[in-house]
């Protein structure tokens, strides 16, 4: 099971940080994945990072901005979210691929949290 956290309503320029705890099953050996979906859009991957931390995916829309990390001994993955924008307003999911895969996979994911909301406000 995967549960975000973090979202919430904040001006443009703000920051935020999500939060992806995993429980219930250990995902330490998996990439994971941050994707968001705003309404009437498809759902786009925003980020992803190896198991080990060591690579990491960036939507062109959000490098140099946004930054995903992990702590495994915590089972818990994170997205650093800065300099929003109104158009980064959306639905955030963490996910995790198929275990084996890496950050650039793009094939289906296997597990998903149930998402949380970011408000970016003008």
């Amino acid at each position: 099971q995967l549960v975000e956290s973090g979202g919430g309503l904040v001006q443009a320029g703000g920051s935020l940080r999500l939060s992806c705890a995993a429980s219930g099953r250990t995902f330490s050996s998996y990439a994971m994945g941050w994707f968001r979906q705003a309404p009437g859009k498809e759902r786009e991957l925003v980020a992803a990072i190896s198991w080990s931390g060591g690579s990491t995916y960036y939507a062109d829309s959000v490098k140099g901005r946004f930054t995903i990390s992990r702590d495994n001994a915590k089972n818990t993955v994170y997205l650093q979210m800065n300099s929003l924008k109104p158009e980064d307003t959306a639905v955030y999911y963490c996910a995790a691929p198929p275990r084996g895969v890496g950050p650039y996979y793009e094939g289906p994911y296997d597990y998903w949290g149930q998402g949380t909301q970011v408000t970016v406000s003008s």
